[in-house]
């Protein structure tokens, strides 16, 4: 509770800082368009694939920012939020008001082992795998294998399940209907423009930036020192602040995914808009121990399988037991 109110000080929304964060985001996105659609066209492959790179990012950039929009934590009032909130959906490939309900589902149950079904990316308890068949079994090792998981997930995510996500109808089917009929009207002016070339160009960006994002996602409740548990016993603050992740890869890297790294803090207080996290988050480690989480062990996170809910952490599949071993016993 004391880093809760310690947190608080930095939920002032400014909303120069947020025009300046959105609005150049917006730019660098439509530059980003512009130099791969025109390289790709003219056959001019690295120089199309440097903007793909960089269309990628500045899409997961402005996936933060929308969600930051969910959260009216972006701009002061609550319109400027929601008016924006739409704006950028097309762009985003997630319609907002099933993104920022989903999301803010995700929130409520954040640690909740019994309410799993709210989570981003799903995780077995070691007990769940044990008891499971094989087909199971063989489906959740191929759902987290990371080279199905990231590019597989990021395809099947952002091209299908987007278009008619979960709470879909209950949150606004006509909301819904109208995001999709704005996708096929933007990619329908990249076609007028560029052709296919146009087309396949800004859907390659939006694949490689659908994987940056299921990266992130996946590492921002599933890393060695996470915490879970289940009701009465959920610590709602232990879960956010043990349970999200703060990702070390440097400013430049924060900069570009809007400071989603500092999911931690995040988490328990989630109206600190973006451009004020990594601020908060510099001043909170000068009092508290704070964990971050370097590339390395980024990587090695996406070993960790299974939630061992007696030993209390995370924990790879268990090893084939040999046949020796069999008769032995």
């Amino acid at each position: 509770m004391e880093l809760k109110q310690e947190l608080r000080r930095f939920t002032g929304k400014d909303n120069w800082l947020a025009y300046a964060s959105l609005l150049g985001n917006l730019a660098v996105y439509a530059a980003g368009v512009a130099v791969s659609v025109t390289a790709a066209g003219q056959g001019r492959w690295p120089i199309a694939a440097l903007g793909v790179i960089v269309l990628a990012f500045a899409g997961v950039r402005l996936y933060v920012l929308q969600h930051d929009l969910g959260h009216l934590s972006l701009f002061r009032t609550r319109r400027q939020n929601e008016i924006w909130g739409y704006l950028v959906s097309p762009f985003t490939m997630a319609a907002y008001p099933q993104m920022r309900y989903n999301h803010n589902m995700h929130h409520a149950y954040v640690g909740d082992l019994d309410a799993r079904e709210t989570t981003e990316i799903h995780t077995m308890t070691l007990r769940e795998w044990r008891e499971a068949g094989f087909w199971q079994r063989l489906y959740y090792r191929l759902y987290r294998h990371p080279l199905v998981l990231i590019p597989v997930g990021a395809l099947y995510t952002y091209f299908f399940v987007y278009r008619w996500p979960k709470n879909a109808a209950r949150v606004g089917a006509g909301a819904m209907l109208a995001h999709n009929v704005a996708i096929l009207a933007y990619f329908g002016l990249l076609w007028l423009w560029a052709g296919w070339a146009g087309v396949l160009t800004v859907a390659l960006a939006v694949w490689l930036g659908g994987m940056i994002g299921v990266f992130l996602v996946y590492l921002q409740h599933n890393f060695e020192g996470t915490w879970w548990d289940r009701r009465p016993d959920l610590d709602p603050s232990r879960a956010a602040i043990q349970g999200g992740s703060c990702l070390d890869f440097g400013w430049v890297f924060d900069e570009a995914v809007a400071n989603i790294t500092k999911h931690d803090i995040h988490h328990l207080v989630a109206s600190i808009p973006s451009y004020r996290l990594r601020a908060a988050h510099r001043q909170l480690e000068k009092t508290h121990q704070l964990r971050r989480i370097s590339f390395g062990e980024a990587l090695h996170a996406f070993t960790l399988k299974l939630w061992d809910e007696e030993a209390e952490q995370l924990v790879p599949f268990p090893k084939a037991r040999t046949r020796a071993a069999v008769a032995a016993e």
